[in-house]
């Protein structure tokens, strides 16, 4: 364990990292439910506190210090999700980690992920993601933006994909080039719905592939952005950046009901499909997002791969590993700092989306 994973806490608590090698987790599993008891959840109607109430419901198995497997009821241990680290940023080690989650997709599965804007070159690399997309025998999918640019049509969209060379590995769908669906958000904060790209009920589950790095909306862009924002419609995405006041033309709502809607956003997305499992790739991290053209160059160095079935302890773990790094992530620091970023993961634990607690699971 390095010193700066010995400083990482959340809610006062030092958050627990196993260490396993790729030898000991063979066979071994994590097998988590997803989403799956996402019902029954209780309504919220106001900012959710910081604490938040408890995590949502979840079965595991996790591979103890020893490499023999321990029942939980929700994750590594007595309920706390796993979350999977390696050093590494290399296709080998994006297999290896998604694999120690121990539980597959199964139907006809879209990888979902940013394409990235001409001009930046911070997005996920098809080089890095052909592996482990073709391992699940993936559809790589995505949709299209709200403001001006490249990806704001469907035909230019696919241009970027096939630039970027997304279209070389897999197919490659643009999920709203047919209009939206409409997912209901029961006990939101501020959507009674969430507009989603039409093709997302073509889809049986979901690999959510996501570059971890940071936001000038949101403070940081991980697996919950990808899920809300980036699984959104053009109408969708203004929704949510309206708190649900307009879905037809750009207003932006207070920074903290803008991070809400995120997570009601992520509510209605893993209650209509719990089918998913989520991966953070921490490399290239710019205080910018991937949706911006000519990001800040990173001052970090890379960190390494990240996954879980759990997005909101995936996430909480990779805005932990920032917080605790030696290098310089000051600046990194400041942009979620100064948006109160982790404010989408108080909220989202509110919802009953995930749990802010897990443990981190380092592999080798």
């Amino acid at each position: 364990m390095t010193a700066a994973m010995e400083r990482m806490q959340h809610n006062g608590d030092v958050s627990k990292l196993a260490h396993m090698t790729r030898r000991s987790f063979v066979g071994a599993a994590a097998v988590a439910s997803g989403m799956a008891a996402l019902s029954g959840l209780a309504a919220c109607g106001a900012r959710p506190s910081p604490s938040g109430s408890g995590p949502a419901s979840t079965t595991s198995e996790s591979v103890d210090e020893t490499g023999e497997t321990t029942a939980g009821t929700g994750g590594a241990s007595g309920g706390t999700p796993a979350v999977y680290f390696t050093h590494a940023v290399e296709p080998a080690a994006l297999q290896a980690v998604f694999d120690a989650i121990g539980k597959g997709l199964a139907g006809r599965i879209g990888v979902k992920l940013s394409t990235g804007e001409p001009g930046g070159d911070h997005y996920l690399k098809a080089d890095l993601i052909s592996g482990l997309v073709s391992a699940v025998d993936g559809t790589i999918v995505e949709c299209n933006t709200a403001y001006g640019g490249s990806r704001s049509s469907t035909d230019e969209h696919y241009q970027v994909a096939s630039d970027h060379g997304f279209t070389g590995i897999a197919d490659f769908q643009i999920m709203d080039e047919d209009g939206s669906l409409s997912l209901p958000v029961e006990g939101g904060i501020h959507l009674s719905e969430n507009l989603v790209g039409a093709h997302f009920a073509d889809y049986d589950g979901f690999l959510v592939l996501s570059h971890f790095k940071g936001h000038a909306m949101a403070g940081f862009g991980g697996a919950l952005k990808n899920i809300s924002i980036g699984m959104a419609s053009r109408e969708g995405k203004l929704l949510i950046h309206s708190a649900g006041q307009n879905r037809t033309s750009w207003s932006s709502a207070a920074t903290p009901d803008f991070l809400e809607s995120m997570a009601d956003a992520c509510k209605a997305v893993l209650s209509s499909q719990p089918n998913m499992l989520f991966v953070n790739v921490m490399n290239n991290l710019s205080v910018d997002c991937d949706c911006d053209s000519n990001p800040a160059p990173p001052k970090m160095a890379d960190v390494g791969i990240l996954a879980s079935a759990d997005p909101v302890a995936l996430d909480q773990a990779c805005v932990d590993l920032v917080y605790a790094s030696d290098d310089d992530s000051a600046d990194l620091i400041a942009r979620i700092e100064e948006l109160d970023g982790q404010h989408v993961l108080e909220a989202a634990e509110q919802l009953g989306i995930g749990s802010r607690k897990y443990e981190l699971v380092e592999i080798d």
